[in-house]
C-alpha cells in the first residue's frame, strides 16, 4: 500500500507524549544501526541520518519512558558478520529511558540491515504469543541480510497475541539514482518492512525530516495513539493522523 501522508507536522509535534490509563502493553523500539544510517544526503548535503535519529530520540523517548515500560533493539555494528549483529540492548522496563539515548548516542552505524531478524528479537522478547505488545521499528532501507519481512508479518498475525508492529521508513531510497537537474537523486521509496505494519495492524509511515520522525514517533510510540485531544483513544475517522490505521 502507498504511504498516505496527510498530516501536519507541526500539530503533532506540538501534542503532549503521555499514555492513558489503558496503555499498559510493553514496547520496544528497533533502532537501524547499519552502515547506511551514517550516509548524508546527495552531494553530501546535510546531516547523518543517525544524527537526526538521536535527536528524534531525545525528543519523544523521555516522555514515552515515563508512561510505559520501553525496550531497545539494535542492528549492524558489532564484530564478526554484521548480519548476526542483533542485539537486545535493554529490555522494556520503567524509566529505561536516559539508558535508550545513551544507547543511541554511543551507536556508530555500521553493517548490513538485518531488519526482519531484529523485528522477530523483539517480538521474542515481548512474548508475543502469550500477550500484547509494541514493537517500532526505525529503518532507512532494505533487509539486506536474507530476511523475510513478509513472511515474518504473517507468522506475528497468526501466533501473536496482538502484538502491533509500526514501521517507521526514515529517508528510504530506491536503488537507482534519477538524472533530473534539481530534481536528480535517489528516488523515494517504501521500506520493504511496510508489510510488518499492514498484517500487524500498525502503521507505515515515511519520514524525510527530522520534524518527521519526530512525529511519527510520537504518534507510534504515544499509546493511545493521538487523536484530536492529544491523546486518550486510538484514531477515528476524520481525527489528524500520520497514516491510515491498519487493521484496527
Amino acid at each position: 500500500m502507498g504511504l498516505t501522508r496527510t498530516f501536519a507536522a507541526c500539530a503533532l509535534l506540538a501534542m503532549p507524549v503521555h499514555a492513558g490509563d489503558n496503555c499498559t502493553e510493553d514496547a520496544i523500539i528497533v533502532l537501524d544501526g547499519s552502515g547506511s544510517m551514517a550516509e548524508t544526503g546527495f552531494n553530501n548535503i546535510g546531516d547523518p541520518r543517525i544524527f537526526e535519529a538521536r535527536e528524534a530520540l531525545r525528543q519523544v523517548v523521555p516522555g514515552v519512558a515515563d508512561a510505559r515500560r520501553l525496550g531497545l533493539v539494535v542492528y549492524g555494528p558489532g564484530a564478526g558478520e554484521s548480519c548476526s549483529n542483533i542485539d537486545l540492548r535493554l529490555s522494556p522496563d520503567w524509566g529505561n529511558g536516559p539508558a535508550i539515548l545513551r544507547q543511541a548516542d554511543d551507536l556508530q552505524p555500521e553493517g548490513e540491515t538485518a531488519l526482519t531478524d531484529a523485528v522477530r528479537m523483539a517480538a521474542e522478547e515481548l512474548g508475543f504469543r502469550d500477550r500484547p505488545g509494541t514493537v517500532v521499528l526505525v529503518t532507512d532501507g532494505r533487509e539486506t541480510c536474507g530476511g523475510a519481512p513478509c513472511q515474518l508479518a504473517a507468522e506475528l498475525a497468526a501466533d501473536g497475541l496482538d502484538l502491533t508492529v509500526h514501521v517507521i521508513g526514515f529517508k528510504v531510497r530506491g536503488a537507482h539514482f534519477s538524472w533530473g537537474g534539481t530534481e536528480s537523486g535517489y528516488n523515494e521509496e517504501t521500506s520493504v518492512a511496510e508489510c510488518l505494519a499492514d498484517r500487524t495492524g500498525g502503521q507505515y509511515v515515511g519520514a524525510e525530516t527530522l520534524d518527521d520522525l519526530i512525529a511519527a514517533l510520537r504518534v507510534t510510540l504515544g499509546c493511545p495513539i493521538f487523536g484530536e485531544s492529544g491523546a486518550g483513544s486510538r484514531p477515528v475517522p476524520g481525527q489528524l493522523q500520520l497514516t491510515s490505521p491498519r487493521k484496527m
